[in-house]
């Protein structure tokens, strides 16, 4: 049994895992990376999409053993912001493909949940692995008949064989650049915390590769900040973006997690992100996390409000 509960909220119960249908998807190529929001062609993972009846599709993506961000977890498994991706360029292609919405469209993400099976993600192996992801979507009415949605529910299962090893499920608006820019508006720089007072975590203790993957620095007094060591990061980085995206507060999270907790909480298990605004580009975002068991809470803050909330749980 995947647990996926938190604060009540349980999306095993609510969900249904679809059963091979016929015209299966394909892995021989990868999709348009502009309908995914990529840059680069081999970070594009999704391969085919087909609608499976009124809000139901079966989705293909391959992952490669190897992958320069995120190393293999416990006995040679996939990490668990592999199939976070996976499930951010399905929130993003299916609109996109099957909803007839204008390409300029921004998504901004509401709530993702994530959560693995005990067994963790498919071991890798030699070749890539194909998973197929059976996916539910709820689009938000439109505000006049004729308009486009104003925002979609996914809930997920991936299957990578017959068995489920990864329950999901996330919720984000559709604006348009008109919205998105009024939102998104720029906030001040925090001088109570000088810029100068901080260093960036080595990789050990943010339990990364090399110095590039490394998201936090750490001032004087011990405050990490979300602070991409790279700012022209393949993964992180792979498309101009006005603000930090939810793929970065994860692993800023988790890195952060590492650091706190001696490496103790190193491979997640799962993971809950709520975004509250959006977390700008032009002012510190101070990360704050509580390790307790193997679950770590945390909290993004810039200029004195929340951003973004959530918790991860580890192996």
């Amino acid at each position: 049994m995947i647990d996926v509960s938190w604060n009540g909220m349980d999306i095993l119960r609510s969900s249904s895992v679809l059963r091979p249908a016929a015209g299966r998807v394909s892995w021989s190529r990868t999709v348009p990376r502009e309908l995914v929001h990529r840059t680069a062609v081999a970070e594009v993972l999704l391969t085919d999409a087909r609608p499976r009846g009124p809000g139901r599709f079966e989705v293909a993506a391959q992952w490669a053993r190897a992958h320069r961000t995120f190393g293999l977890g416990p006995g040679d498994r996939h990490h668990l912001l592999i199939a976070v991706e996976t499930l951010r360029q399905i929130g993003i292609y299916l609109p996109l493909r099957y909803y007839a919405l204008a390409p300029d469209t921004r998504f901004a993400l509401r709530e993702l949940i994530f959560a693995l099976a005990p067994s963790g993600a498919p071991v890798a192996r030699l070749n890539a692995t194909e998973v197929l992801v059976d996916v539910r979507v709820r689009l938000e009415d439109p505000r006049a008949p004729g308009s486009p949605p104003r925002g979609m529910r996914l809930e997920a299962g991936f299957r990578a064989g017959p068995e489920l090893f990864a329950r999901a499920r996330g919720t984000a608006r559709f604006l348009s650049p008109a919205r998105f820019a009024a939102l998104h508006t720029p906030v001040p720089a925090d001088p109570a915390v000088p810029w100068a007072d901080t260093r960036h975590l080595r990789p050990e203790e943010a339990g990364v590769p090399t110095a590039g993957d490394v998201l936090l620095s750490a001032s004087a007094g011990g405050a990490l900040r979300v602070d991409p060591a790279d700012g022209r990061h393949t993964f992180f980085h792979d498309h101009p973006s006005d603000h930090v995206p939810g793929m970065v507060l994860l692993e800023a999270a988790r890195q952060a997690c590492v650091l706190r907790s001696a490496g103790r909480l190193r491979h997640p298990a799962g993971c809950r992100l709520q975004a509250v605004r959006f977390t700008a580009k032009e002012a510190p975002a101070w990360i704050e996390v509580a390790p307790a068991g193997r679950s770590s809470r945390f909290r993004v803050q810039q200029c004195g409000e929340v951003t973004a909330t959530g918790e991860l749980r580890f192996f």
